[in-house]
């Protein structure tokens, strides 16, 4: 199996120690299981096949529990995945025409604008218009295809209005469900995804399903300025590794 996946076992178990990380901010937040896992995991496969690999997971993932998530979630949820489902396979199409080495610096630069953003301060009051919602999709849906992460747009769009964090966690969630799957199809439609990939992602997902289960104990338990900064920082290694390799 290692032969097939053409990758030495440290490093194999360097990607499963970081999916399970990413998994278990997934189930404590919501959120930044994409952010996290892409920027890692491309530091030992191509950029394009990161962020195949990290939808499937996320599809997987996000069947675990998915009718539960989708009742506790906003309306809004459904509006914004249908839109960035839709526009994913664009962001894929974009992706694999883009040179490695560009797709990383654009990734990177995806990653530390996700950590600037959970850190900006909610705003109490806003109720988000139909115009706002529907760049949240389009821009999800483009984030999902080219960097495998939908959470830029959509987390500012939940976490800084007053709403319940049950809420905003199950509507975040809902709409990655959809990126997942739109993502995913497009990757098999487009014959941009390989059995390889498939493999490594059924290799990770039993860290990812321990990590997500763990981090879905932990929700609720710490106070929202804990679980805040608890992802801002790594969000932030996720980003600082991204530099530093392409930096190498």
């Amino acid at each position: 199996m290692i032969a097939l996946l053409d990758l030495p076992l440290l490093s194999l178990a360097l990607c499963a120690l970081a999916a399970f990380i990413a998994a278990f901010v997934r189930g404590l937040a919501g959120f930044g299981m994409a952010i996290l896992l892409v920027p890692l995991i491309a530091l030992v496969i191509r950029p394009g096949e990161a962020v195949v690999v990290s939808n499937m997971l996320g599809l997987l993932i996000g069947l675990v529990g998915a009718r539960k998530v989708w009742n506790a979630g906003e309306k809004s949820a459904g509006v914004i995945g249908g839109l960035a489902m839709l526009m994913t396979p664009l962001g894929l199409l974009a992706l694999f025409a883009t040179p490695p080495p560009v797709a990383r610096v654009l990734i990177a630069v995806v990653a530390i604008a996700a950590f600037v953003m959970v850190l900006l301060p909610a705003k109490p009051g806003h109720a988000p218009g139909k115009l706002e919602t529907g760049l949240t999709g389009a821009a999800s849906g483009l984030l999902t295809g080219f960097a495998g992460m939908p959470g830029p747009p959509v987390v500012p769009y939940y976490l800084r209005r007053p709403i319940p964090r049950e809420v905003a966690r199950a509507s975040m969630l809902t709409v990655f469900l959809l990126t997942s799957t739109a993502s995913t199809t497009a990757a098999l439609a487009l014959h941009l995804a390989t059995w390889r990939d498939a493999l490594f992602a059924l290799l990770l997902f039993g860290p990812v399903l321990i990590g997500n289960h763990l981090g879905s104990l932990a929700f609720g338990k710490v106070s929202d300025a804990l679980w805040r900064g608890f992802v801002g920082v790594l969000l932030a290694a996720s980003a600082l590794m991204a530099v530093v390799r392409l930096l190498g």
